[in-house]
């Protein structure tokens, strides 16, 4: 039988029911103080277990990583147990969900910091078009990045400790799967990328120095939960933030053949195009698959009519979805029945209540009425 969207698909030690994925989408939803996943937030992810997979909204690992108010964080006991209602949420409709582990590096503000302190970096450099979400007291405003300083050698372990207290968080809380954020210009990507890493250590110069601390902090987490329990994301000529990596392809490429050394379940690479820049090149694909053996997700401005056509090329395993699921918690039914989606209000994306969050309405509702 061919494969399609619909159909079974083995990642790691799970065993989804189709190939629809819903991407990591930021909402800025969690209970404060503290940070904390809500009751809230669980009935929006149970709404869309039907989803083969969902692989959770990022979730910084300490204080020292959030870039954005109101995002969860998986560092202290309060936000396990939240994340713990999630999970039993998901789990008991029937789903299966993965947590994005998440440090924002430079894309941060000294009001999100421990004491006020400069966000961190591989180097002094500040992005100049990023952009944080803070709460000041005139109210919640978006501003510009702070200027942060650079990681001191001495700090790194201490970096790759944070993600490993965060895995053993993570499965304590009940989720099945963990995704390394190495993508979207936060800091394991600013480590990777020639640009933003003018370091002289062991963690800056040649292209496996860059690579290192990803692969250091990768390790550590299959320390914690096994290969077959974690993928990681990542985005080749990935530019927002600043970001302009002369050797994007032949970094991704090693990573890819070190993450296929180490068993790791899944690459989820998140396409160009979905932040208006370009495609991906099918050469660059083929290399991607031929250095890596295991899982592979995409994640662009996909339909199911181009999310099927790029499963036919053999080039990709599954698909993942991001806004579509903001509007369509039953987006597979719809895809599978060629229904009409719900189009996302942008203005309730970030931050608020259940209004353009757990509201969408189901597509046998609307047949029904």
């Amino acid at each position: 039988m061919s494969k399609t969207l619909f159909s079974p698909l083995s990642v790691g030690a799970l065993e989804l029911p189709n190939r629809v994925v819903m991407a990591p989408l930021t909402r800025s939803r969690a209970s404060q103080p503290g940070d904390v996943p809500n009751a809230m937030n669980a009935r929006y992810y149970a709404q869309r277990a039907t989803a083969g997979l969902i692989v959770s909204e990022a979730t910084q690992i300490s204080r020292q990583g959030q870039g954005y108010a109101f995002t969860p964080g998986i560092y202290t006991d309060a936000q396990e147990r939240g994340w713990q209602i999630v999970t039993d949420a998901v789990h008991a409709a029937g789903g299966r969900i993965a947590l994005q582990l998440w440090h924002v590096g430079r894309i941060s503000h000294r009001a999100l910091q421990e004491g006020g302190q400069a966000p961190v970096a591989p180097s002094a450099l500040r992005s100049d078009t990023g952009e944080s979400f803070v709460v000041l007291p005139e109210g919640p405003k978006r501003v510009p990045c702070d200027a942060p300083r650079a990681l001191d050698t001495a700090e790194l372990p201490g970096i790759v400790a944070d993600y490993a207290r965060a895995a053993e968080r993570a499965l304590r809380a009940g989720f099945d799967m963990l995704e390394l954020h190495s993508a979207n210009g936060y800091l394991l990507q600013q480590f990777l990328a020639t640009n933003t890493n003018q370091r002289t250590d062991a963690y800056g110069g040649s292209l496996e120095n860059r690579a290192r601390l990803v692969l250091e902090v990768m390790d550590a987490i299959i320390a914690v939960a096994g290969s077959q329990r974690v993928g990681v994301r990542i985005s080749p000529h990935f530019t927002r933030h600043d970001i302009a990596d002369t050797e994007t392809e032949a970094i991704h490429l090693h990573l890819a053949r070190e993450f296929d050394r180490r068993g790791v379940a899944y690459i989820h690479v998140a396409e160009p195009d979905w932040a208006g820049g370009p495609s991906l090149t099918a050469d660059f694909r083929k290399q991607l698959r031929q250095a890596y053996g295991g899982r592979l997700i995409v994640c662009g401005n996909y339909t199911a009519d181009s999310a099927q056509a790029r499963l036919d090329e053999g080039l990709a395993d599954a698909v993942a979805f991001g806004r579509p699921y903001i509007a369509n918690p039953d987006l597979v039914e719809r895809m599978r029945r060629g229904a009409a989606l719900n189009k996302p209000d942008t203005a309730t994306f970030y931050g608020g209540g259940e209004r353009g969050y757990t509201d969408y309405p189901l597509l046998q509702e609307q047949v029904a009425a």
